[in-house]
């Protein structure tokens, strides 16, 4: 009898801590809002103290109107996030309001989340914002009150807005002001990409009072995209002319890989060479290792005065500003372009690179919601121009409504509207894009030559990249067939309830 006891107790203690878990969740959400009162759960990955302070008093502020409504937030780490987030939408557990970003999640799963588990917001997106009362966007379409336009939440497959965003981001690199002008004796950094990397060796050659030198640019895998993306690929506008096939000023993954196989592009374009040469003496500046290091080292080797230098983005700024205060101003400048009278890579830089506004921070509502009007009016509550520009006041982030106030180091990260594009993209997915991955982070690390990752690569991009676009058509041709039976009734709603040819049922129609 004492041995069967003895063999229930593991079971006994797991039904005891379950029991005592259920009655405490249930405890803590029955102490966070009344029995009768409208809970709405928010998800999001943003764990820094100020954002969630910012929605806990947007949540207070929407309360003064709705009494019976109460914010929950679900704040997710973002390692996690992209986990959490499919358990959930697919568990039937989702939050009401979902945050959505492509930096958690593959652009492909969240176009099938937002089809099977989000709500159209393109109705909403029409309509004016009943929070802009008394101020010039008063009747005017919520999409139309986004800097943007809501480009960003708009998903051309879907032809649908999905998301409502609350914050404009912007990346620069950060410098350490009085470090800077203790190593070089400057107060500015300079614009040029060849002065800049002059005075990352000088920096790299001052030793510290432990006889180690100081890194001139604090970098990890998280950080190099961002070096790529807004300042190397400045240089690659030249291959527009080659393969810009319909003529709408960007290089589509499809159309770089049919001028590829025609001769007309491949990694020896010399404007593409001269990309990967700004890469190799870019990252003579890093730290070493730094493509094994994380985003977080690489700040702690920042806020440690190790380091002079890093890019980042605005969602930093204000906890660099916190981290250093008392200690070091940081300073905010633009990514350095090579300048045209520079021998190897001045003739092909032929303007400033066009930033494409990045609106984030954006929420849909997932179809679990049980509160669909509660969390669209709480949307519209935080994007309207008072509350938007109160919200990212809080987190020190850029609002995203037209006419707002923002934070003046932060206007040093308003988007350059007037430029050329970016026109360099490898990325046909499948066993090409893992191929690519693999040999770039080798040439990043100069475990590679440019000469032998061209005649590794070109191979592998010229053949097996074949299957892979013929792959993303077909995929595409599915995606057309998927789409007939909504077109169908796309076009009998705008026959039936619209003359104007204008209107958005025959522009989604058009479009498809």
């Amino acid at each position: 009898m004492i041995d069967r006891l003895k063999s229930l107790l593991p079971f006994a203690a797991i039904g005891i801590l379950f029991t005592w878990s259920a009655i405490a969740i249930a405890t803590h959400r029955a102490s966070l809002a009344p029995s009768d009162a409208i809970i709405l759960r928010i998800g999001h990955w943003q764990l820094e103290a100020s954002v969630r302070d910012a929605l806990n008093v947007m949540a207070e502020d929407y309360r003064k109107i709705h009494p019976n409504v109460y914010i929950v937030q679900d704040a997710i780490p973002e390692m996690v996030y992209g986990q959490w987030t499919t358990t959930q939408l697919m568990g039937g557990t989702a939050p009401d309001l979902l945050q959505i970003g492509l930096g958690v999640l593959p652009r492909h799963l969240w176009l099938q989340y937002y089809n099977r588990y989000c709500h159209s917001l393109s109705t909403y997106a029409n309509e004016p914002n009943p929070y802009n009362v008394s101020n010039e966007l008063e009747g005017v379409a919520l999409r139309s009150t986004i800097k943007d336009g809501m480009r960003w939440t708009y998903i051309e497959e879907m032809q649908e807005y999905v998301a409502i965003p609350l914050s404009q981001f912007g990346v620069r690199v950060f410098y350490n002001k009085e470090l800077l002008k203790q190593l070089t004796g400057r107060d500015e950094p300079p614009k040029d990409f060849r002065s800049f990397i002059e005075m990352c060796e000088a920096i790299r050659r001052s030793p510290k009072t432990d006889g180690d030198t100081y890194t001139a640019i604090a970098a990890s895998k998280y950080h190099m995209p961002m070096w790529e993306n807004f300042m190397l690929d400045v240089v690659t506008y030249p291959a527009i002319r080659e393969a810009d096939y319909n003529r709408d000023g960007l290089l589509g993954v499809d159309e770089s890989f049919v001028a590829t196989r025609a001769g007309r592009l491949g990694l020896n374009f010399p404007a593409y060479r001269a990309k990967f040469a700004m890469l190799r003496e870019l990252t003579d500046q890093f730290q070493t290792g730094f493509s094994g290091l994380t985003r977080d080292e690489a700040v702690f080797q920042f806020i440690q005065q190790d380091a002079v230098f890093m890019a980042t983005g605005t969602w930093d700024a204000r906890s660099l500003q916190e981290q250093a205060e008392g200690r070091f101003t940081v300073g905010v400048m633009d990514f350095p372009t090579p300048s045209a009278d520079d021998p190897d890579y001045g003739p092909f830089v032929e303007g400033p690179l066009f930033e494409q506004p990045y609106i984030g921070f954006a929420f849909a509502i997932t179809h679990t919601s049980p509160h669909f009007e509660q969390a669209l009016d709480f949307m519209r509550f935080m994007a309207s121009k008072e509350q938007n520009e109160k919200l990212n006041r809080i987190i020190g982030w850029i609002p995203s409504v037209k006419g707002t106030e923002i934070d003046p180091m932060l206007r040093a990260f308003e988007p350059q509207l007037e430029g050329v594009t970016r026109a360099f993209n490898p990325d046909l997915g499948g066993e090409t894009w893992l191929n690519w991955m693999q040999l770039y982070s080798l040439y990043q690390v100069d475990q590679l030559s440019f000469d032998e990752l061209v005649s590794r690569y070109e191979p592998i991009y010229r053949e097996l990249g074949l299957k892979d676009f013929m792959d993303q058509q077909r995929d595409c041709r599915r995606g057309m067939l998927l789409q007939e039976e909504s077109l169908s009734g796309i076009r009998a709603l705008a026959m039936l309830n619209e003359d104007d040819p204008r209107s958005s049922h025959w522009v989604t129609y058009r479009t498809l």
